[in-house]
């Protein structure tokens, strides 16, 4: 059994060292056992807990990670996939005993292909630089979380973000995968041919699988065309309630939104504090239509006729690139924005994703458990698709409020469940929700085993991750 406790001693049984040893011995310029380099690779954004892992390996290519796992599947030896660590639920966090397989290096653009909208990728690129690459062929790639991200952890955790309402979510951009299984079996999934009937669907399983069915080597993605125009809308209301009224009727209406999001007083307080910009600090709700330049002028005045009939107290409209572009940045500082309220702070981020009909009256009862326990937990959300976050602050050496925090993030994922949602809507579940899994998909959670079980018998691959594993205690 390991141990995930923080500062817990490593793993040294004569297996092991043997297993690393022959990681040395096999992929000497790759493999580093220097304890920083170990320290610094242990743990993504999250609250949960990690310890060093045995080593760090650092693969260029495929070849190179068949090679590391072939050896790790030999010897048992437990692997933790890493891309750039923005994960919120734990997913990349090594634990003692294990070694961490880290893809940052693996970060070249194999191929843009303009004429057939695609792009080929190894999994460390970052969604930054793969837009920087796009850019003078007059296209981009809309997936992905507000914070930047390595394209290889967007495709394991089946991410979405701000532009999920119009793009969908990651599933929807991969098209074919290169990917490594657990003995070091190198599989081709998909093709680059828009739709297929070819037998069962290997890529959309890896989607989301958080690297606990095999390890992403090279992706193939949708890109698609840089609109003519765009305008943000930021519209401040009295009321959450009323901001999601006012989604719910541009849905309604048809109104082809590229991204809304709903930031409550708090947040935008918090983002103000943070980056010196000058919000309206009140519930909030931002949308983003995109199209020719008329098309976008029509669909800007739609929606402030829709939020003037909810009580928008105040509509700011942005068309400059520039400014569009500060909006959005500024929205992706919540995270730290909101842990900055409280000194040394840390946050709890977790999020579900609800029928749309039932977002308003789930956000309600969630602000009502937030008031009661007494906790302070901002509310933002991709609004358009029913999925909303709580950054739950963590003030410094408070195991109380810790226990008070995990009582309404258990209560909001019943809540959701209970309200034909999701437990998450695009976090994943890494260790931290592994229980609220069970709860969801208790029927279908056999299945899931039974997969996990053929395609990493020894269960190398991230164990203790989306399924409870026995050879490990990742929580």
């Amino acid at each position: 059994m390991t141990n995930r406790s923080e500062g817990a001693a490593v793993n040294t049984s004569p297996g092991t060292a043997e297993a690393v040893a022959e990681l040395c011995a096999a992929l000497p310029q790759v493999v580093s056992t220097d304890p920083a380099v170990r320290a610094a690779a242990s743990h993504d954004r999250s609250h949960h807990e990690s310890a060093p892992p045995l080593a760090v390996i650092t693969p260029t290519d495929t070849e190179q990670v068949s090679t590391a796992l072939r050896i790790c599947h030999r010897h048992r030896l437990p692997v933790v996939t890493r891309g750039s660590a923005t994960g919120l639920e734990g997913g990349s966090n090594a634990f003692d005993g294990s070694v961490v397989l880290d893809l940052r290096a693996m970060d070249r653009i194999v191929a843009i292909h303009a004429a057939d909208f695609d792009a080929v990728v190894q999994p460390g690129v970052m969604k930054s630089s793969l837009n920087a690459a796009l850019d003078p062929h007059g296209l981009f790639f809309p997936g992905g979380p507000g914070v930047d991200a390595s394209m290889g952890g967007m495709i394991s955790t089946r991410a979405s973000g701000t532009n999920a309402v119009r793009y969908g979510t990651m599933r929807e951009q991969v098209l074919a995968l290169t990917a490594v299984l657990a003995d070091g079996r190198i599989i081709h999934t998909g093709t680059r041919a828009r739709k297929s009937a070819a037998g069962y669907d290997l890529t959309h399983l890896l989607v989301g699988a958080e690297g606990t069915l095999a390890v992403i080597t090279e992706a193939t993605v949708k890109v698609y065309g840089k609109p003519d125009a765009t305008a943000a809308m930021i519209c401040s209301l009295d009321s959450i309630s009323d901001a999601t009224a006012v989604v719910q009727q541009a849905l309604t209406r048809e109104v082809p939104l590229a991204r809304v999001e709903l930031i409550d007083d708090i947040t935008m307080g918090a983002i103000n504090a943070w980056t010196g910009s000058e919000f309206v600090v009140a519930p909030t709700v931002i949308f983003e239509v995109t199209g020719s330049r008329l098309a976008v002028q029509e669909n800007v005045e739609l929606l402030g006729d829709l939020a003037r009939s909810v009580g928008a107290t105040g509509i700011r409209i942005a068309t400059d690139p520039t400014e569009v572009a500060e909006i959005w940045s500024a929205r992706a500082q919540v995270l730290p924005s909101t842990a900055a309220l409280v000194p040394g702070a840390r946050t709890w981020s977790t999020d579900v994703c609800v029928p749309i009909s039932r977002l308003a009256e789930c956000i309600a009862l969630t602000q009502a458990d937030v008031a009661e326990t007494g906790i302070l937990a901002p509310i933002v959300g991709h609004v358009g698709d029913g999925n909303f976050h709580l950054a739950i602050v963590l003030p410094p050496d408070d195991p109380e409020a810790r226990e008070r925090a995990g009582l309404v993030n258990e209560r909001l994922i019943d809540r959701a469940l209970s309200m034909g949602g999701t437990c998450t809507g695009e976090h994943g579940i890494g260790v931290g929700k592994v229980a609220a899994l069970a709860r969801e998909h208790h029927d279908a959670l056999p299945v899931m085993q039974l997969i996990k079980d053929a395609l990493d018998p020894r269960h190398i691959l991230n164990p203790g991750v989306i399924l409870t594993d026995p050879t490990t205690d990742r929580r």
